[in-house]
C-alpha cells in the first residue's frame, strides 16, 4: 500500500450521464479476452477527455508464500521499482508528468495498480503496465530497500500507532483457523526480511501472467479503441502456469471467542467485535451489506444512535468488511464493528449494547422509512463512486477478478433496492450471533478512570479502496 495521492474527484463530477434514467444508471461494459488470457474491460464516458486504468492481478495475501507474511505487499513495492526497460522512477515521472496519478494497494483475493490521467497519457500508461507485467528488475539493492520501506511502513501505520491494526489484523488471527485468512498480511519483520530473489522472481512469474490479470479502462476511449491498445501493448506477453489454489474455505463461529489486549499507545479502551461474513454470491450477502449499513453506516446508524448517542457508553463507532468492500472478497471474511469506549463502561456492557440493538433487528425488522434511507445512502455512495474514472475502471477490474463477470457492476444496485426487511431479519438472526462473533477487548497500559473521558477519534481503518 504505497503512500501516495490519489485523484478520486474532478474526472466526471457531473450526474448528468445518468440522472435522465431516473432512478438508475447502467454502467456500460465491454469486455474481450486476448489470446494470451489477459481480461479487457473498457467503459466509455466522454464526459472529460481522462481516463482511469486499473490492472488487477488476482493474488493477495491469502495466496502468498508461508514463512513469507507480507510477501505480497512487498511485491506491490517492487513493481514500481523499475524493470530492464524502464528503470526506477520512469513510471512515476512518466504518468505524473503528463498530469496524472498513479497507486497500488494489497488486499486478500487481489493486489491492483491504478493510474487517472489526461486521456493523451493513455499509450504511455498501457506500455508501462505491459512492461513490467513482462518482467521487473530483479536485484538486491532494490529488494532490501523495499523490505526497509515496508518495515518502516508497518512501525508508522502498526506499531507505532494507538490501536495499531487490531480490527483487522489481529481480529483476523483470532478469528479464523486456517493460515491463509488468520496470518498477518503486513508481515513479520523476520519473514520480510527472509524473502529472497528467488521469491520475487517466482513470485512475478506464478501470479503475474496476462492470464492471472484483468486490465480495465474507463473514460474518453471507444471500445475499439481499447481494445485495439490493449492487444497492441499486451498480446505478445506470454500466458504463465498459475498454481492451483488451495482450500481456504470455514465455517461461521460455533463458539464466542473473546481477547483482552494492552496497548501502552492507547488513552482510552477500544473493542472490536466481528462476525464471519456470508459468502461472495450467497442470497444473504446483499442483505449483510444493508444490515451492516443499518447498524454502522454513519452517524444515523444503529448502533452509533444506540451507543454514542443514546446510552453514551461509545466515544464513536465505525465498521469495515475485511480489507475491501462487502462486495470485494473471495474467501472467508468479516464484518467487523469497532469503538473507542469511555474508561467508565466496559467490554461487557459495549457487548451488551450491541446485542441489544441486533436482538431489536431480529425481533422486529427495520421500518420502511428507515430501510429506503439506508439503501439510498448505499446507492448514491455506489453511483458516485462510479462517476470517478478511476474508481469506476478498479470497481470493473476486481469484480471480473473476483466473480469472474464485470456486469456485477450493474447488478449490485439492485441487489441493494430488492432487499427487504425481511432478508435483514434472516441474516441478522443467521450470522450476528454470539456463536459466530471474536472480539478483542484493547486497553491502554495505564488506566485514568478518574479523568474525564477524551472526545477522541475512532481508530483508522485501512481504506477500502486504497492506501
Amino acid at each position: 500500500m504505497r503512500q501516495l495521492p490519489i485523484l478520486i474527484a474532478g474526472l466526471s463530477l457531473s450526474l448528468t450521464a445518468f440522472a435522465a434514467a431516473s432512478d438508475s444508471w447502467k454502467i456500460p461494459v465491454n469486455v474481450k479476452k486476448l489470446d494470451n488470457g489477459l481480461t479487457v474491460i473498457v467503459s466509455p464516458d466522454h464526459t472529460s477527455p481522462t481516463v482511469g486504468v486499473s490492472v488487477v492481478y488476482h493474488v493477495g495475501m491469502r495466496l502468498e508464500p508461508k514463512n513469507r507474511t507480507g510477501f505480497a505487499h512487498l511485491f506491490e513495492h517492487l513493481m514500481f521499482q523499475g524493470t530492464p526497460n524502464a528503470p526506477k522512477g520512469v513510471f512515476d515521472k512518466a504518468i505524473t508528468g503528463g498530469g496524472g496519478r498513479n497507486n497500488g494497494s494489497t488486499r486478500p483475493d487481489f493486489t491492483n495498480y491504478i493510474e487517472t490521467a489526461p486521456v493523451s497519457s493513455i499509450d504511455s500508461i498501457l506500455w508501462l503496465e505491459a512492461d513490467r507485467m513482462k518482467t521487473l528488475d530483479f536485484n538486491e539493492k532494490t529488494l532490501k530497500n523495499q523490505q526497509d520501506v515496508v518495515k518502516e511502513e508497518i512501525r508508522v501505520n502498526v506499531k507505532n500507532q494507538p490501536y495499531g491494526g487490531f480490527m483487522w489484523i489481529d481480529i483476523n488471527q483470532q478469528a479464523f483457523q486456517k493460515w491463509e485468512n488468520n496470518h498477518d498480511g503486513y508481515g513479520s519483520f523476520q519473514d520480510l526480511e527472509g524473502a529472497c530473489l528467488d521469491d520475487v522472481r517466482n513470485f512475478h512469474r506464478d501470479y503475474y501472467g496476462p492470464n492471472n490479470a484483468v486490465l480495465a479502462i474507463s473514460g474518453d476511449v471507444t471500445p475499439a479503441q481499447g481494445f485495439a491498445l490493449a492487444q497492441k501493448y499486451f498480446a505478445g506477453i506470454p500466458k504463465r502456469p498459475t498454481p492451483p489454489g488451495t482450500d481456504f474455505s470455514e465455517p461461521l463461529g460455533t463458539g464466542e471467542k473473546r481477547i483482552e489486549q494492552s496497548d501502552a499507545l492507547a488513552q482510552v479502551p477500544a473493542i472490536a467485535a466481528a462476525w464471519k461474513m456470508p459468502a461472495r454470491g450467497s442470497k444473504d450477502l446483499a442483505p449483510m451489506a444493508v444490515l451492516g449499513e443499518l447498524l454502522a453506516g454513519g452517524d444515523a446508524s444503529l448502533l452509533y444512535q444506540g451507543l454514542v448517542k443514546g446510552r453514551e457508553v461509545a466515544l464513536n463507532l465505525d465498521s469495515l468488511y475485511g480489507l475491501t468492500s462487502p462486495w470485494e472478497f473471495d474467501g472467508p471474511t468479516l464484518f467487523t464493528v469497532f469503538a473507542l469506549y469511555k474508561p467508565t463502561s466496559s467490554a461487557d456492557v459495549m457487548l451488551k449494547s450491541i446485542d441489544e440493538e441486533v436482538a431489536k433487528v431480529v425481533a422486529g425488522g427495520v421500518d420502511a422509512a428507515t430501510l429506503k434511507r439506508v439503501k439510498t445512502r448505499m446507492l448514491a455512495n455506489w453511483y458516485n463512486t462510479m462517476e470517478s474514472f478511476i474508481d469506476r475502471a478498479d470497481t470493473l477490474a476486481k469484480l471480473q477478478t473476483l466473480w469472474g463477470d464485470a456486469n456485477v457492476v450493474n447488478q449490485i444496485p439492485a441487489w441493494i433496492d430488492g432487499v427487504t426487511s425481511d432478508d435483514i431479519q434472516r441474516v441478522a438472526k443467521t450470522y450476528l450471533t454470539q456463536a459466530n462473533r471474536t472480539v478483542i477487548d484493547r486497553k491502554p497500559v495505564v488506566k485514568t478512570a478518574a479523568a474525564p473521558a477524551p472526545a477522541a477519534p475512532a481508530p483508522a481503518a485501512p481504506s477500502p479502496v486504497k492506501n
